[in-house]
């Protein structure tokens, strides 16, 4: 199927806004996998319209709608703040899972702008300092985006929304450990997400 713009995941709706992403993560299915195999690359990015268009019948009993496709969302802001509006309306909960980089992609106002558009905020952390970060992400603005993608979460939390970091378990149990810590200096609970291949 192309140009797949909204899918579901259990009792959840998937918004995939855009292709673009700042990092090139070690662990990431864009690195590792054929796009093939995964039906969420775009040959365009979607208009607002174009997303509630290809909701799916599901989407009226769905619990959360998350702005997470095959790129960073952060890219489209725009639209997401639009569509956040729309979800809650629709009485849903919102979620973004993004890498936190928006300094450097999207301006920062970014979290000011989700504020009562987006509910819950799922940042990557996926390490706990800026070397290791920039091996493991590879991020386009170096080992400046890590720094950016902290100061996004904790712009995030000083505006009112529940913010979670995450790491990526193939990380290992020392930099696991090590994030732990971190988040808890940040007061953000940590979730240690399963590495699927």
């Amino acid at each position: 199927m192309k140009n797949r713009y909204s899918y579901r995941m259990g009792n959840k709706i998937y918004i995939n806004l855009t292709n673009r992403c700042s990092n090139a993560c070690t662990f990431c299915v864009r690195t590792n996998g054929s796009m093939d195999d995964y039906e969420l690359w775009l040959d365009k990015e979607p208009s607002v319209q174009d997303v509630i268009a290809s909701l799916p019948p599901e989407f009226a009993a769905c619990e959360e709608v998350v702005f997470c496709g095959f790129g960073e969302p952060l890219y489209r802001l725009d639209a997401m703040v639009e569509l956040g509006a729309y979800f809650h309306r629709c009485g849903k909960r919102v979620r973004l899972n993004t890498n936190g980089q928006a300094k450097h992609i999207c301006g920062e106002d970014a979290a000011k702008r989700l504020a009562g558009n987006v509910d819950i905020v799922n940042v990557s952390l996926n390490a706990a300092d800026a070397l290791r970060y920039q091996e493991i992400c590879r991020c386009e603005f170096g080992t400046e985006g890590f720094d950016d993608m902290l100061n996004f979460a904790a712009d995030c939390k000083r505006q009112g929304i529940s913010v979670v970091f995450s790491v990526v378990d193939v990380i290992g149990e020392e930099q696991v450990a090590r994030a732990k810590r971190l988040a808890e200096q940040m007061g953000i609970p940590l979730r240690v997400r399963a590495y699927i291949g």
